[in-house]
């Protein structure tokens, strides 16, 4: 079984949990074609490394971010948006 540790509800079960996908900048809504707003809601970059992604505690619908490797898929740290947007 593997455990993600979610920052409001400790180690959990990962069967709990839904990735929502990279943290990435939207585009700005003025300039931006259709084609490149479909291009950045529907393709994956398919990177490796570490990569910072959404996730959702589904019980209690908690959102919050990961670092993960892509390649090995171990999970760095996982923390509130808010330490994030603090960092800016």
């Amino acid at each position: 079984m593997k455990i993600l540790t979610c920052p409001m509800n400790g180690p959990r079960n990962i069967n709990e949990f839904q990735c929502f996908g990279p943290v990435k900048p939207d585009p700005d809504p003025a300039t931006t074609s259709d084609q490149d707003w479909a291009r950045h809601l529907f393709r994956a970059d398919n990177s490796t490394g570490v990569i910072t992604e959404w996730w959702r505690h589904v019980p209690s619908n908690y959102f919050f971010l990961a670092e993960r490797h892509a390649t090995t898929n171990e999970v760095i740290r996982t923390f509130d948006p808010a330490d994030l947007e603090a960092r800016a």
